[in-house]
């Protein structure tokens, strides 16, 4: 394994990125080509998978082990649940979600990806764009993943032929285009032999891009939140009234999105009363400002009413409050979610009662036509909901920060993560593609 100095990785960027593919598309090779390549693999790992390789009769470790780690996994070959690995480079640091590509575990890809800047999304050349391709490029979509990676697998098997990676790559693109995906990279890899994954392939002199490990360290990060709408779900209420700190209430909580200042007008949701924060503790010491992903306490001019899963937000940057929800949602559960289901919604760190009053709408992902008003969302369904809250909710739009525009659904009986949902459209607007014959040659 690579060696790489504690002072070199404080100086490197984190980029956080999902996998998914369909069942057999090669995805667990993939993510351990890429960290045997990258020199990312202890010797002790990859002693045991050469041994568990020489067991099953394979002359070459099989690759794909460094990642399936569950028995059933082993045993049947594919991936069921996300698993998260963390490796380094001496240009990025990287925490990868390897999401399931079976399509009952679809649901576990909206666990992986909900945090990711970046996902890579992989394509078997033999069979190329597939349903469940179209549902990992859905959800890349909905969760606005603002950078997709297409990998054309298994090019060896269809004799790295260009043709047949340029049709799949333009099929993919133009469907990912129509979702709104921002931007999709193709690369045309053979994660079995490692042809693009982290070196260049000497088969494909035709292709002149990066290889997917160029990509992963290069691609511009774009999860700086620093500059968003500033958001504080309060998580907890310190007060010790100990002697030393008699009169200290400080509200803690860590900063999902934006920069809070001392002086700045705040504002409490949903209550909406508003005061000034007159300090900042940051890991014990005061601090004049802090940001996006610190955990801080803040200090207010006011004694006013103030308890866990309240928001503090810039008194002149406040999120409306409502009852009613609008939002696309994956359902995750076993058991189906129907109109007039009671749940508890989760939203930040504030849990409320709430109603599905209506499901307008589901998803199809082969066409992204809408079926009208469904009555009900099974398992990996994606939907349109209306929610009635039982308290009002300030919920920033899910384009506008991933943060404070998401939530979860729970089963009241028992806890049971029922839906993942997302405030607000659908899916991004396409970009408009320009046509040439309309440029008057100027320049702004």
């Amino acid at each position: 394994m690579s060696t790489i100095t504690t002072e070199a990785l404080a100086e490197t960027t984190l980029l956080r990125f999902a996998t998914a593919g369909s069942v057999d598309d090669g995805k667990s090779t993939l993510v351990g080509r890429l960290l045997h390549d990258s020199k990312s693999v202890l010797t002790d790992q990859l002693e045991a998978v050469e041994r568990a390789s020489a067991s099953r009769g394979q002359e070459a470790p099989d690759l794909a082990l460094l990642t399936d780690g569950l028995r059933a996994e082993r045993e049947q070959g594919i991936t069921i649940d996300v698993a998260y690995r963390y490796f380094a480079t001496p240009r990025r640091r990287f925490i990868l979600a390897d999401t399931p590509g079976h399509v009952q575990y679809t649901r576990n890809m909206v666990t992986g990806a909900s945090t990711a800047e970046l996902t890579v999304i992989l394509v078997d050349a033999r069979n190329g764009v597939v349903e469940q391709t179209r549902r990992h490029a859905a959800i890349a979509a909905l969760l606005r993943v603002p950078h997709v990676v297409l990998a054309v697998n298994k090019m060896d098997l269809v004799g790295y032929r260009e043709p047949v990676f340029a049709a799949i790559a333009e099929e993919f693109t133009a469907y990912a285009t129509e979702l709104g995906v921002p931007e999709v990279t193709a690369v045309p890899i053979s994660a079995l032999v490692g042809d693009n994954v982290v070196e260049p392939s000497s088969h494909m002199d035709w292709y002149g891009g990066p290889t997917v490990l160029e990509h992963l360290e290069t691609v511009p990060v774009s999860h700086d939140l620093t500059h968003c709408h500033a958001r504080l779900p309060v998580q907890y209420v310190i007060r010790p009234q100990s002697a030393e700190h008699p009169d200290y209430r400080g509200y803690a909580g860590q900063i999902a999105a934006g920069t809070f200042r001392v002086g700045d007008a705040v504002t409490v949701l949903p209550s909406g009363r508003s005061t000034t924060i007159t300090g900042i503790d940051l890991l014990g010491e005061p601090v004049e400002a802090a940001w996006t992903p610190q955990s801080v306490t803040l200090l207010l001019a006011d004694d006013i009413d103030i308890s866990r899963g309240d928001l503090l937000v810039p008194a002149e940057d406040a999120p409306a409050t409502t009852q009613d929800l609008d939002a696309t949602v994956c359902h995750v559960a076993d058991q189906p979610l129907t109109v007039g289901h009671r749940v508890l919604l989760k939203h930040g760190t504030r849990t409320v009662k709430a109603i599905v009053k209506d499901i307008p709408s589901l998803l199809a992902l082969d066409d992204l036509s809408l079926h009208p008003h469904p009555g009900t969302l099974a398992a990996n369904d994606i939907g349109r909901v209306r929610i009635r809250t039982a308290e009002p909710l300030p919920a920033d739009s899910y384009s506008d920060s991933r943060r404070t525009g998401s939530f979860i659904l729970i089963d009241p009986a028992d806890g049971t993560t029922l839906t993942a949902g997302m405030v607000g459209e659908s899916f991004a607007a396409p970009e408009p593609v320009k046509n040439p014959a309309e440029d008057d040659g100027w320049d702004f």
